[in-house]
């Protein structure tokens, strides 16, 4: 018997105790079922109550399916708020703050990792300490700004504040700095190409899985932010400040209500489902990476 036949059993036990081998169990795979029907849980029951009438909360046993009223609601919901406006100004202003972030925040990212120049580091420093101030303590001034500007009830007002963050910056930095070796960009400046060319050939299809997770995290938190477009845009609303108005009657229809929810919730979803393999895709090579 050879020294090799002899030591491949004692790699593989030796790899088995190391867990490289194990795969989950059946407790891992109910626990995930937990957390995925947890939080499925909120929205189904929204579903439910909007596809059933008013009487359905003050039921002894709130319904367990969904009803046939749905689509009456969602006409309901139609007729009340300008909808359609609301909407087309959601996937405007979304659209166009992720695709900015997404530029900007790679740009930013790729020069605080791997360009060397005077003050990066007290850069960098000054763009992660404004994370630590609070939204609401720029409302006032901001909102001063944009009505000097005259840009008040125009989606300007809500698209140009976040046209960058400190936290896509910090956030691609992070997984660009170990992701491209010093060494790929030191050979392709080598040769001959210039310092833009290295970063679209280069740069960006390493970044790509992390522009797909800072754009769909982006565009979820345009779509959903209430407070600044109620402030700057009330009149010309986003589809959040619209559903909103739902509730400003005496008496409120929750049914109607929580149609409204499921409707300016699906385009997340679906977006969720269309963007699913890059997300996936750049979660599991930053594990990897880690």
């Amino acid at each position: 018997m050879t020294a090799t036949t002899i030591g491949a059993p004692r790699r593989s036990r030796r790899g088995r105790g190391m867990g490289l081998e194990r795969r989950p169990g059946l407790l891992a795979y109910l626990l995930i079922l937990a957390i995925f029907l947890g939080g499925a849980y909120p929205l189904w029951w929204s579903f439910i109550i909007g596809s059933s009438d008013k009487s359905a909360l003050s039921s002894t046993w709130p319904p367990l399916l969904p009803g046939g009223q749905f689509w009456t609601n969602v006409a309901e919901v139609i007729d009340t708020v300008p909808f359609w406006l609301a909407l087309g100004n959601s996937i405007i202003v979304s659209t166009v703050i992720s695709v900015s972030v997404i530029t900007f925040s790679t740009l930013a990212g790729y020069a605080f990792a791997k360009l060397r120049f005077r003050g990066r580091e007290g850069l960098l420093v000054f763009v992660i300490a404004t994370l630590a101030v609070p939204t609401q303590l720029g409302i006032i001034p901001l909102f001063m700004l944009m009505k000097q500007f005259g840009w008040t009830g125009t989606l300007g007002a809500v698209i140009v504040p976040t046209l960058v963050t400190a936290f896509g910056v910090f956030f691609m930095r992070q997984y660009l700095v170990d992701v491209i070796p010093d060494e790929l960009i030191e050979a392709a400046r080598v040769d001959g190409a210039s310092m833009i060319s290295t970063f679209w050939h280069v740069g960006v299809p390493a970044a790509r899985p992390a522009m797909a997770i800072l754009g769909l995290f982006t565009f979820m938190t345009a779509w959903t932010d209430y407070l600044w477009p109620l402030l700057v845009v009330p009149q010309n609303p986003t589809l959040q400040v619209a559903l909103s108005q739902l509730q400003s009657a005496k008496y409120v229809d929750y049914s109607v209500v929580l149609a409204g929810a499921v409707l300016a919730t699906l385009p997340l979803l679906i977006l969720f489902v269309i963007a699913g393999k890059q997300l996936i895709s750049g979660i599991m090579q930053g594990a990897v990476k880690g």
